[in-house]
């Protein structure tokens, strides 16, 4: 099975942004170690970081346009989650599973942070659980195969 995991504005800053809101651990190592894991469970994991909205749309619609061989997806959209309508339009065109993973409980945030745009068309939400959330997404698509 082959995942594309996608991760939104300043998770690039992981491990040195507010790290007793989102950890310690790069974004550079989450995604090693997600690498690792899904080799352990047979799978494959191919992922992306962007500060820009458009690229991560152009990724998603990859999907659709190069006819790829993913067949579900993990996505951090960091603060796209609240204000991205085109994420979401492009999660849609893909018609894949889709898992939103955050590394804070955003319920137990600011107002602004509660909306998603992403939660109603996703398979899961995963949410205050730190970088383990990722490990737990793909556990989720991997039984959904």
């Amino acid at each position: 099975m082959n995942i594309l995991v996608l991760n939104g504005p300043n998770l690039n800053l992981l491990g040195k942004r507010e790290p007793e809101i989102y950890g310690r651990e790069s974004l550079d190592e989450v995604m090693a170690g997600l690498v690792n894991y899904a080799a352990e469970c047979g799978a494959e994991i191919s992922h992306f970081q962007s500060n820009a909205e458009h690229e991560l749309v152009n990724k998603i619609q990859s999907v659709l346009l190069d006819d790829s061989v993913y067949e579900g997806i993990i996505i951090n959209p960091a603060a796209f989650t609240h204000s991205s309508i085109a994420i979401r339009d492009a999660l849609l065109a893909s018609a894949l599973p889709v898992i939103e993973v955050h590394l804070s409980n955003i319920h137990k945030r600011e107002a602004f942070r509660q909306h998603s745009f992403i939660s109603d068309i996703a398979s899961g939400v995963i949410v205050g659980l730190g970088t383990v959330g990722y490990r737990l997404a793909l556990d989720a698509l991997l039984d959904k195969k």
